[in-house]
């Protein structure tokens, strides 16, 4: 894992020192602002961040569920670029993010069916609770 991480680093390194090199140093900071504002909660798409790693208790272990997808139908879908299918993406990661919906329609024992996610609400319920968020325990002791 630590060499992969390593090879990653030295790739981006390098692409960002092309672009520097190639297209100044405005390219930089049009990549560091995109990416920050893409990121936090004042950007609407940034819900999707939130809303893919909230927990969920799994009904037969009873054990938590780091992550999930939403489902708050065919407009988020659009504005988040099909990304909110977040668990379809992990587990068939070689499917186009354009495909994964048809790969929830097919495979209705695997995925929730309905679009009746609210994603504020979900928002709303991670700043509240910050236990929800991936399985963390944020409480200090």
């Amino acid at each position: 894992f630590h060499e992969e991480c390593a090879k990653y680093c030295r790739c981006a390194v390098l692409v960002r020192g092309a672009l520097w090199a190639l297209a100044g140093w405005k390219s930089m900071l049009f990549l560091y602002l995109a990416e920050t504002l893409w990121s936090i909660p004042p950007h609407p798409a940034c819900a999707m961040f939130v809303t893919n790693h909230g927990s969920n208790m799994d009904d037969d272990t009873g054990g938590c569920v780091p992550s999930s997808s939403t489902y708050a139908g065919r407009w988020y879908s659009i504005f988040t670029l099909g990304t909110n299918y977040h668990c379809e993406h992990h587990d068939f990661p070689t499917i186009p993010l354009h495909r994964l919906g048809e790969l929830r329609k097919i495979a209705p024992e695997f995925y929730r069916l309905g679009s009746t996610d609210n994603v504020f609400r979900i928002m709303k319920k991670v700043f509240a609770k910050p236990d929800f968020y991936a399985c963390m325990d944020a409480s200090i002791q």
